[in-house]
């Protein structure tokens, strides 16, 4: 498998590496920024993944931590790389927190969705159609920009060397509301159908009659890395962005209840079948109190 770059994820791996030194060191972070001529918060920053670090400061909190000279010169390297700008890079303005920059190098990802089709698997008419409802006061340049972006980032499922295997248990609300209007989510269904068949690709349905299940809690991503050097990570979706999660505790956490989520939702084939009957028979136009207009 061909290791996918991504500044975002070297930014976070620098950091590890300059936290593991520094606590090896038993300096603390007074300690460093007092050296550094600067805040606590910066270095906590930096070794969070949250701040891009220049070369010279990298060095600089090295030695201060008598790291050896090879180290130093591989990790100044990384820092280089955490510098660079990301395709997505011209789009910040519209794209909130990190998770293109760390989806851009996972190599596998499981997503439990309750609300809307997961990006990597919308239509570019059902993805302006949720960007408008969610954001109604955003600009139609605004709109259209995390639409391009959107649809960027679906190259990761169909490239030909390197595609990530992605994992979605969809719960069964998402095929059932019909996002920008009937033809849309009809063509949106028939993107699902299709994307069942993709060998990297598994769509499982929970439906509504499994009743209350682990998943009730929110949507969340469970980002997964082929270098081992690189943790994984949840991303839990909320109003404001999300929330990324490292500690061992929680991905375990997560990974019991995408378990089972998958246990409790119908076969992949089962999914395929009910996503394929959905896109010719949708519920939407068998619900009375004027439904048909739609």
């Amino acid at each position: 498998m061909t290791t996918r770059q991504s500044p975002t994820v070297r930014r976070r791996r620098l950091g590890a590496e300059l936290r593991k030194r520094r606590e090896n060191a038993g300096i603390t972070l007074e300690f460093v920024a007092d050296r550094m001529e600067c805040s606590q918060s910066k270095i906590s920053r930096i070794e969070t993944g949250h701040s891009s670090v220049t070369s010279r400061d990298v060095r600089d909190m090295l030695t201060i931590y008598g790291t050896p000279a090879e180290e130093v010169d591989v990790l100044v390297e990384i820092a280089k790389e955490a510098r660079q700008k990301g395709w997505w890079h011209p789009y910040s303005s519209v794209l909130v927190g990190a998770y293109v920059g760390l989806e851009a190098a996972a190599s596998s990802i499981r997503a439990y969705e309750q609300q809307v089709v997961p990006g990597l698997l919308q239509t570019a008419e059902y993805a302006e159609a949720m960007i408008r409802g969610a954001q109604p006061d955003w600009t139609d340049e605004d709109v259209m920009n995390r639409v391009r972006v959107r649809m960027a980032r679906q190259s990761l499922l169909t490239r030909q060397d390197d595609a990530i295997r992605f994992q979605v248990v969809l719960d069964e609300s998402v095929l059932s509301r019909p996002v920008g209007g009937d033809k849309v989510m009809r063509d949106q269904l028939r993107l699902l159908a299709e994307a069942a068949s993709w060998q990297n690709v598994t769509i499982s349905v929970l439906p509504f009659e499994s009743g209350s299940h682990a998943g009730m809690d929110g949507t969340f991503a469970i980002l997964e890395f082929a270098e081992q050097d690189d943790s994984n990570v949840v991303y839990a979706e909320n109003a404001t962005g999300g929330l990324f999660l490292e500690k061992n505790d929680e991905l375990q956490k997560y990974a019991r209840i995408f378990e089972n989520v998958q246990r409790a939702a119908l076969s992949p084939e089962e999914s395929a079948e009910l996503i394929a009957q959905l896109a010719e028979e949708p519920l939407w136009k068998s619900r009375p109190r004027g439904f048909e207009s739609i």
